[in-house]
């Protein structure tokens, strides 16, 4: 598997990885809250409270692409901040 630290990458290769997994989140979480509804519709329907603890699990999925979409913000920050210092 190829190494790619953050630190490694050119500012196009940042600002491609930040949108793509911009666009990837959004789609996922648009996915997971249509499946939330349904699964809440299931929840209703059947009294079945045991699915209850299904929907939040599910939003943890993403908590790694948020962190790692927060690295990638990190590292262009910083190195704006490098490029605007005198």
């Amino acid at each position: 598997m190829k190494n790619n630290t953050l630190s490694q990458l050119s500012d196009a290769e940042l600002n491609k990885q930040k949108n793509l997994l911009t666009g990837v989140l959004i789609g996922l979480a648009v996915v997971m809250l249509v499946a939330s509804g349904i699964i809440l519709y299931v929840i209703i329907k059947h009294k079945n409270l045991a699915l209850v603890a299904t929907i939040p699990c599910t939003f943890i999925t993403l908590l790694p692409s948020f962190i790692r979409l927060g690295q990638i913000n990190t590292e262009i920050k910083s190195r704006n901040a490098k490029l605007t210092t005198p």
